[in-house]
């Protein structure tokens, strides 16, 4: 019957016409007449050709903002991994403080042991401003890094003093973390995981920003200060000044059109590449094409400020496309105001009409709804622990991205026993194939998105595992090339995980506890940046044979094969995680409405004046 009403409406409202409205009539008082009147489009297409016109018509300006809180995230992001830059000083201050290997990978632990309370983060984002969660994040990196770089050679600061401090900038890391998934999973509901895996990508790229931007301090500060205190004083102040930046851009702003931006996505894969290739040059041949390290650094620079374009050229485009709408409804209303409309039964149609849509818009929004979450409880607190989903994706984690995080923090370590000089090449190239490792999913999910279809997180975690496995193998080479090749590919693997999963991890418990439950399960980073780093450590201290320095490719032999059947053992397991949530995978994604008014109907003539026929069709953009 509702889709009859219009008809019925329509029918007596022509048998029944009205002399014309005077200035003092309740029909002329009602306001000017609505385009509708000069449709043209079938009866029975109305619902669809409304729904085109109003997804057209309706060009607020909060996509601007929406894109504005995502290159604020992508801000954020690069410059929250200030524990990155760890393996290039982390020799210099295992000499300044006279700590052991042992010792020392527990200091990397630090960082990743303040994880274990980074589930505080999600639950502040459900009380707290966005903004000042993150301000909160990066103030706790500020006083982390800040008081060592402050007292790091004085007696007075103690081992257990450096561990805390570490641990409170590791906490830090979730909170800015936090703030950047929420806001593109509400900002982008529809793009959420492209929007993630964006703005995870440039996360790859903090060690190789501060790497460069060590590299080119000024004289001054590098004459006084020592390696190991120039990394500690940018991971202090440097975040805290990108975070008062962003600051403004990170809220979230209701959707209030479903008009899709597919050029902006399109330019930000564009710069993002070019970003990525630009790390890539500055990490294995800047000087070998004649680029000198400052117009690296500035080319670098540049192109980290080029996403702001996209929210400015979409406030251009809403500024017009306003502009333009305010002149067609002035037209409409001239060409209305000259013709004999019975302006009431244009008012009873409208009404009928905007109920049925109405519905159909609130039908709609909760198929997208159960489309997105796939059917999946929504999962949190005791209830997450006790499901054995949860427990194969905390150990293939673990056994994956966690593994891959621990060999990049031994790096330092690992070039110095192969007789490498600089470890910051090393850290450079690792960081920027972690880059493009995290962008991999973006470009995945815009893709199958256009057929319908969305890739399983879970399915794609395990294919990840498997090259990431015989990456430690191949380790056991001890040429360079090798060494090189794998530290690529670990990179690589190990951030395209660590952004899948976020996106799993609501494609898995849903959305709803989505900040507390990843903050969960990213406890299992300390919990595995323990075990395997002092298991490295202590092989490391066995092959020294009580030396404090180790030698040779037989250092981390041992480590490697352990590695290497260890990720192989976290690929089965997520294989059987795949196999046992496979509901969620490869579903066909809810298609939008289509806007093709139906065929074989009459369409609807002029409601003012039988004489004059059929009117031109009103689009969106022209009368």
């Amino acid at each position: 019957m509702a889709n009859k009403k219009p008809h019925i409406i329509e029918r007596i409202a022509r048998r029944q016409p009205q002399p014309s409205p005077s200035p003092s009539s309740p029909a002329f008082i009602a306001g000017p007449p609505r385009s509708r009147i000069s449709t043209a489009a079938p009866v029975r297409g109305r619902q669809a050709v409304g729904r085109e016109e109003k997804s057209t018509l309706a060009m607020p300006s909060p996509s601007s903002a929406h894109w504005l809180s995502l290159v604020g995230s992508v801000w954020l992001q690069t410059i929250n991994g200030p524990n990155a830059d760890f393996p290039v000083y982390s020799s210099q201050l295992k000499e300044v403080k006279g700590i052991s290997q042992v010792q020392l990978n527990f200091l990397a632990f630090a960082s990743d042991a303040g994880k274990l309370f980074g589930w505080f983060a999600g639950v502040a984002a459900l009380y707290l401003p966005l903004w000042l969660v993150a301000v909160v994040g990066a103030s706790f990196g500020l006083v982390g890094y800040g008081v060592q770089f402050l007292f790091l050679e004085r007696p007075g600061i103690a081992y257990w003093h450096l561990f805390l401090l570490t641990s409170l900038a590791g906490n830090g890391i979730c909170w800015i973390n936090t703030v950047c998934y929420l806001l593109c999973i509400k900002n982008f509901p529809s793009d959420s995981r492209v929007a993630v895996s964006l703005a995870t990508s440039y996360l790859g790229l903090s060690a190789k920003l501060y790497t460069t931007m060590a590299e080119k301090m000024p004289r001054g500060a590098t004459a006084r200060y020592s390696k190991e205190k120039v990394y500690l004083l940018l991971n202090a102040v440097v975040p805290m000044l990108v975070t008062l930046v962003a600051a403004p851009s990170l809220r979230v702003v209701e959707l209030t059109s479903h008009r899709r931006t597919d050029p902006a996505f399109l330019a930000m894969f564009a710069i993002t590449l070019a970003t990525g290739a630009c790390a890539v040059v500055g990490s294995i041949g800047s000087k070998s094409i004649g680029l000198s390290t400052s117009e690296h650094m500035i080319s670098l620079y540049i192109l980290l400020a080029l996403p702001v374009l996209i929210p400015a050229a979409l406030k251009v485009r809403d500024s017009m496309d306003k502009l333009r709408e305010a002149k067609r409804e002035n037209r409409v209303h001239d060409v209305a105001a000259a013709t004999d409309v019975p302006e009431t039964a244009v008012s009873v149609f409208e009404v009928a009409e905007a109920a049925e849509n109405k519905e159909e818009d609130e039908d709609e929004d909760e198929a997208d709804v159960a489309g997105e979450s796939g059917g999946q409880d929504e999962v949190g607190g005791i209830r997450l622990l006790r499901r054995l989903d949860f427990w194969l994706y905390f150990l293939s984690y673990m056994f994956s991205g966690t593994l891959g995080l621990v060999f990049l923090n031994n790096l330092g370590q690992i070039a110095e026993s192969r007789g490498l000089s600089d470890p910051s090449t090393l850290v450079s190239l690792s960081s920027s194939f972690g880059f493009f490792g995290r962008l991999l999913p973006a470009f995945l999910d815009y893709y199958t998105a256009k057929s319908g279809y969305s890739l399983s997180r879970t399915a794609s975690m395990a294919a990840l595992m498997a090259p990431m496995a015989g990456a430690f193998f191949l380790l056991l080479d001890p040429r360079d090339m090798f060494l090189y090749t794998s530290t690529a590919v670990v990179g690589t693997c190990t951030g395209a995980i660590t952004s899948v999963a976020v996106s799993a991890t609501g494609e898995l418990f849903g959305r709803k506890n989505f900040g507390v439950n990843h903050n969960v399960l990213v406890a299992n980073i300390p919990v595995g940046s323990l075990c395997f780093g002092y298991l490295a450590a202590f092989l490391y201290q066995r092959e020294a044979r009580g030396a404090s320095r180790c030698a040779g490719a037989a250092c981390y032999r041992g480590t490697f094969l352990v590695w290497g059947a260890t990720c192989a053992v976290g690929t089965a397991l997520c294989t059987v995680l795949y196999a046992r949530s496979r509901r969620f995978a490869g579903r066909r994604l809810p298609s939008p409405a289509t806007t093709t008014p139906c065929a074989g109907h009459r369409p609807a003539t002029n409601l003012g004046d039988d004489n004059k026929g059929p009117e031109p069709e009103v689009s969106g953009t022209a009368v």
